[in-house]
């Protein structure tokens, strides 16, 4: 954009006003734009951060809860087993028998004399949880004979 003088000035006058209303790109117009993107580059980053740490408290939590679990069954199996070896000394429990094993662990066993059926409950809750979880096990065992 060039602007045209009357024609009585010097052309060297017209070349410095051309020279002073020529708009240039200055290097003033980009400053701070690498800092704008890293900063928006270090919210990602943070962010993914934040994303990972969050899905290791999770896989933390569900490994215990998948602990817990397996605890209680190989506990409930544990309970059967020793009543398949001597059926004939079953005693039903009226009130939870606590268990060292898990978090608040206990367990329960009901017998009906008739058919033989043995059933083992085992609760636990885990530190910080405010459900109450169990594991059920049913067996019939041949031969069994209440304890009176």
């Amino acid at each position: 954009m060039f602007v045209t003088l009357l024609p009585a000035l010097a052309p060297p006058i017209q070349d410095a006003v051309n020279a002073m209303i020529k708009i240039k790109p200055s290097a003033n117009t980009q400053q701070g734009a690498i800092l704008l993107e890293s900063l928006i580059a270090m919210l990602i980053f943070s962010m993914g951060i934040l994303a990972l740490v969050g899905l290791q408290a999770a896989m933390i939590s569900n490994t215990s809860d998948a602990k817990y679990r397996s605890v209680a069954s190989y506990l409930a199996q544990q309970k059967l087993g020793e009543l398949w070896a001597d059926p004939n000394h079953i005693v039903a429990t009226t009130e939870p028998v606590a268990l060292d094993e898990l978090p608040n662990g206990q367990y329960t066993m009901s017998h009906t004399a008739a058919s033989g059926e043995v059933s083992i409950t085992i609760t636990w809750q885990a530190p910080g949880d405010k459900a109450v979880h169990n594991i059920t096990t049913n067996a019939r065992i041949k031969g069994a004979i209440k304890d009176e």
